[in-house]
């Protein structure tokens, strides 16, 4: 089947998944992914049902593009993985039905923009993941809320170390205050 097709928009997967704001995207080496039918994508992953019955079957860029979203498929796919960042896949592609890739677009490069910085400024080694979960699930006000204020604690003489833990912390805190999980955990 065609192997060889590529998104338009590989930073958004077929299922809504933001693959502009996971680890793997933002690792460097062999083990980084170039998003959703990216470029080598075939390579790296093994075939994905919804990138099947969505692009090379129906040729669109992702699910809100079907005129059967949300069909059977999709029915729990936010809630259906241990993959965290899969819980506002559902979310993302009601938001591009209704708003268009453009206004979807946007608001991920001001998420992919902050988490570049954390990753960049904030991350202590071990802080990559955690960051990139908040830049997908959290407020995008209450997480620039948390950088600014952290900012201001660097100027005080927080080491890096110092500074991730802050910022941990205050995104639990939003997490929690907005009733999100920064973890999977498993249902008993």
């Amino acid at each position: 089947m065609h192997d060889n097709i590529t998104k338009k928009y590989p930073k958004i997967g077929c299922c809504g998944i933001d693959c502009g704001l996971c680890p793997r995207y933002h690792t460097s080496g062999l083990s980084r992914c170039p998003g959703c039918l990216g470029k080598e994508f075939n390579e790296k992953h093994p075939s994905c049902s919804i990138i099947t019955c969505c692009t090379k079957k129906r040729g669109m860029e992702t699910c809100a593009d079907c005129k059967e979203f949300i069909c059977p498929k999709m029915q729990n796919w936010d809630s259906a993985d241990s993959f965290v960042t899969h819980r506002n896949t559902i979310t993302n592609l009601k938001s591009i039905k209704k708003n268009g890739y453009d206004a979807f677009i946007k608001q991920q490069k001001m998420r992919i923009q902050l988490l570049e910085e954390l990753i960049e400024k904030y991350d202590d080694g071990k802080s990559k993941s955690f960051y990139c979960l908040s830049a997908a699930l959290l407020p995008i006000d209450e997480l620039k809320q948390a950088i600014v204020k952290n900012i201001s604690q660097k100027e005080t003489g927080y080491d890096k170390k110092q500074q991730a833990k802050a910022l941990k912390n205050a995104f639990n805190n939003i997490a929690e205050k907005n009733k999100v999980e920064l973890i999977y955990r498993k249902k008993a």
